[in-house]
């Protein structure tokens, strides 16, 4: 659905991204991690046509470059900071950024009220958007990127600053969108987003890519061992291991285990593998 080749972008002395090149396939949800200044917003910038590159290239298959403006007509996006007019209703919103794509009368109103439906706002589409939770702004962003129904949606940190049921409520409707068939760029810094709903995960950092494959494929290429924890009266022995079974036994036999747990390779150990634990501001 989008592919990525040899892309460069610097300003001035910094080097945003550095001959990045990636493909993502048509109706999956991909996902796009890295820590601050990795080069994620420019990345997605250019990909959606906001930024012109320095060289290399973007494509949307079937379509072209998304420097040209009717292929941006196939291209939603949902930025982390919110797209909305605080003062207007939420169906006044969705319907403004609905006549901005373009879309007719007829079938704009039948598009404001299904997307208004599909994030369960439609009971509320009355009502200020200033009046609202940011788990409903947060609902309401995704619906003024989807209201023109494209197939390609980005979505950058949708999940920003919302409790716990919005949270998993946009969880439920970007599965849903795959289920329709939509593509996804999900950008986030919370690893276990991207581990439930991500049918494959590039890294980047310093604008490059470092790795990219499903979840499962990164943790066994880059998560290492499991670690068997037991707790002794000595004190803790951490255990790296394949066979965790064989080495409690071991260490049951040694001395009395007063607790164990088994530590697993998850995608945040992963990601700080490659990228360092060094803060990034």
């Amino acid at each position: 659905m989008l592919r990525i080749s040899n892309l460069h972008k610097s300003f001035g002395d910094i080097r945003a991204v550095d001959g990045l090149s990636l493909e993502i396939n048509r109706g999956e949800v991909f996902g796009l991690l890295g820590p601050n200044g990795a080069g994620k917003t420019t990345t997605v910038n250019i990909a959606v046509g906001l930024l012109t590159p320095d060289s290399g290239n973007v494509e949307i298959a079937g379509y072209g470059s998304p420097a040209d403006r009717s292929v941006r007509r196939i291209i939603g996006v949902a930025p982390q900071a919110l797209s909305l007019y605080d003062e207007l209703t939420a169906e006044e919103n969705v319907a403004f950024f609905g006549r901005i794509a373009g879309m007719p009368g007829v079938r704009l109103r039948e598009q404001v009220k299904s997307t208004l439906e599909f994030v369960d706002l439609y009971d509320r589409r009355k009502e200020a958007v200033s009046t609202y939770s940011g788990g409903m702004k947060r609902r309401l962003n995704l619906a003024v990127a989807m209201v023109h129904d494209p197939e390609l949606l980005f979505l950058d940190e949708p999940t920003v600053g919302v409790d716990p049921q919005s949270r998993n409520a946009i969880f439920e409707k970007v599965l849903a969108l795959r289920e329709r068939g939509r593509t996804i760029v999900y950008t986030t810094h919370y690893m276990e987003e991207a581990q439930r709903l991500c049918d494959r995960v590039g890294i980047i950092d310093h604008g490059r890519l470092l790795a990219l494959d499903t979840v499962e494929g990164l943790l066994k290429t880059y998560g290492g061992q499991r670690v068997l924890v037991a707790e002794r009266l000595q004190g803790e022995v951490r255990v790296p291991t394949d066979d965790p079974l064989r080495e409690l036994n071991r260490l049951q036999a040694e001395s009395q285990l007063l607790s164990f747990r088994l530590e697993t390779p998850d995608l945040e150990s992963v990601f700080l593998k490659l990228t360092g634990r060094l803060l990034r501001d």
